[in-house]
């Protein structure tokens, strides 16, 4: 079987596409301003505290391809009534020294001073200020967002779930890395995008 000269430019061409997709295009931009001063509204209502099965992951690309990496702890909880979030006393905390990647050496580079800087700052926290309900369980959250260093109220879509004795809180979003500092561009020849792409899928029950 021969193959067209022609049809080599044409393959190549489609690789360079597929290559340089950037996945935070399939998601929503936060919304980033400037830190909020909290007053803490402390609605009536229960205190639901995150089950193990809840994960946060990111999905970081350049433009030779994406990688997923997440973070193996984190402590958190909602304040929930009939069902739904109320208030404002939600906060999620991480640890970032369980930053993980989908290739060891990347999981390395992460906790550096490149990025993450876990050393010098080894948690991140996630500070709600705000929530405003949708329909059908869709929310816009809004919060302090504290990472690298760096403090900014973001805003976000989400879907909340309610189960028989549970809460879950999903959304998927991208946040822009040097908005918090994280500068560091990668290879000439494989620069490192700007856009992180943030999962959350989170599930509480009443705290015991």
């Amino acid at each position: 079987m021969k193959t067209s000269i022609l049809t080599i430019p044409a393959a190549l061409f489609a690789f360079a596409v597929i290559s340089c997709e950037n996945p935070a295009d399939k998601t929503a931009a936060a919304n980033v301003k400037e830190k909020v001063e909290k007053t803490t509204d402390t609605a009536s209502g229960t205190k639901y505290v995150f089950t193990p099965e809840s994960t946060i992951g990111f999905v970081g690309s350049k433009v030779t391809g994406s990688h997923n990496g997440g973070f193996k702890t984190f402590t958190g909880h909602f304040t929930v009534k009939d069902g739904k979030p109320v208030g404002n006393d939600h906060k999620v905390v991480i640890d970032m020294a369980s930053t993980f990647a989908d290739a060891e050496k990347l999981t390395g580079h992460l906790k550096s001073a490149d990025f993450f800087d876990v050393e010098k700052f080894p948690q991140s926290t996630f500070d709600v200020t705000e929530l405003k309900a949708g329909e059908n369980g869709a929310y816009t959250v809004a919060g302090n967002f504290t990472l690298h260093g760096v403090t900014k109220n973001i805003s976000f879509p989400a879907t909340v779930t309610q189960g028989t004795d549970s809460v879950t809180i999903k959304s998927e979003f991208n946040i822009k890395r040097k908005d918090f500092g994280i500068v560091y561009a990668g290879k000439a020849d494989d620069l490192i995008r700007d856009e992180v792409v943030i999962k959350l899928d989170l599930t509480a029950k009443p705290e015991a």
